[in-house]
């Protein structure tokens, strides 16, 4: 569910879910399948991607991956920039899934099992909300990072080549294995969910359904969401805010049309999160002819729009929570969006792309402390 706040790394998603590098929010972010056409010799079984729109660029990677050069293992299994360069497989298949980027599908969780009203502190309840959690974040954020970095290897190309896919560090057929696991495996999880919770309707797992698709649509042509920056952006935001806290609510108890309204709303805040994360790409989007917001409306605007979806957003909740006689919550609320403003102001407005990774880290972990208030809020 990803797809589903890069936040968050990189929300360039999807999905549940959806994330995007530092919660960028490129996500998350970000369910069906990937296209492929199958072929069987009697040497080989061959897996080929259909082509994506963006075969006119004739970006070559590298044959290899550049030497590490002081890269830090440690933001290697992070999936982040900065990261030393791996042989190892399985290191390489978990830095394709992002996991900086599971965190707010975690809290997402939280959030929802939270605004439920009916978590309980016992082993059980426990038990259902970690698996949650697991096909959440690893399995489908997992699952929309490694997509979203498959349809994304020809911007990689231009701006990031040394990442696992256009560096030839893992090959086509061993990315395509990883997809389909993830899939299946977060789907497979949001059954027994429903089983567990005794649910007649499959919720949880039609919605772990829903927000595959939805990554997979963000990435892929040729729907490709991304390419639209304020559509792509909302999808991305949906998917790491709206999904998982819908799975957590749903989980453990009634799924209402003024929660889904409320955390959709919330995913504006997330778009502008998404927004973080397209600073870095602007070559690389221009190029392709991806009309992210600081494409179409130039870094200066685009760092104001930014901004502006997040803290409207939250001003605009804090309101609702006001006018829904909760002025303690609201106040809470509006004393989380303060530090962010300052950080803004501190970080991304004086450089985006610089700032971009510190500027996250000092200021997102105020905005998901106001999504666990305003799940509170709402569960009394």
């Amino acid at each position: 569910m990803s797809s589903v706040l890069n936040t968050v790394s990189s929300l360039r998603l999807s999905g549940i879910y959806t994330s995007n590098n530092n919660n960028h929010l490129r996500v998350p972010t970000h369910s069906v399948f990937t296209p492929a056409s199958v072929s069987f010799t009697r040497r080989r079984l061959t897996v080929r991607a259909a082509d994506t729109d963006t075969n006119e660029v004739k970006s070559k990677a590298p044959d290899k991956a550049p030497a590490s050069n002081g890269g830090s293992s440690f933001n290697q299994l992070l999936g982040i920039k900065g990261a030393a360069q791996e042989t190892d497989i399985w290191k390489i298949r978990l830095q394709l899934t992002k996991p900086v980027t599971w965190p707010p599908l975690v809290w997402g969780v939280v959030c929802g099992a939270a605004a439920s009203g009916n978590f309980h502190w016992n082993l059980e309840d426990v038990a259902k909300s970690i698996l949650c959690m697991i096909m959440s974040g690893p399995c489908l954020t997992g699952y929309t990072q490694t997509i979203n970095d498959w349809y994304d290897r020809e911007i990689d190309a231009i701006n990031e080549p040394y990442r696992p896919i256009p560096s030839g560090a893992i090959s086509e057929n061993e990315v395509i294995t990883q997809i389909w696991v993830l899939l299946l495996g977060g789907l497979g999880i949001a059954g027994i969910l429903d089983v567990w919770a005794g649910h007649d309707f499959p919720i949880v797992f039609y919605l772990a359904l829903g927000g595959s698709l939805l990554s997979y649509i963000y990435s892929a042509p040729p729907l490709k969401l991304k390419q639209n920056g304020w559509i792509g952006n909302f999808a991305l935001g949906a998917s790491y805010i709206s999904l998982p806290w819908w799975a957590g609510q749903a989980l453990f108890g009634t799924l209402t049309p003024d929660i889904i309204v409320l955390t959709l709303l919330y995913s504006i805040a997330g778009l502008g999160i998404a927004i973080v994360n397209d600073f870095k790409s602007i070559e690389g989007d221009k190029a392709l002819g991806l009309q992210s917001l600081p494409v179409a409306f130039g870094a200066e605007t685009a760092k104001w729009i930014c901004v502006g979806a997040i803290d409207i957003t939250q001003i605009s909740v804090a309101g609702y929570l006001l006018g829904a006689g909760k002025p303690y919550y609201a106040l809470a609320l509006l004393a989380l969006i303060i530090p962010q403003v300052v950080f803004q102001f501190k970080y991304f407005l004086k450089d985006p792309v610089k700032y971009d990774v510190k500027y996250q880290a000092s200021a997102q972990p105020f905005l998901v402390l106001g999504l666990l208030v305003t799940a509170l809020a709402t569960s009394h």
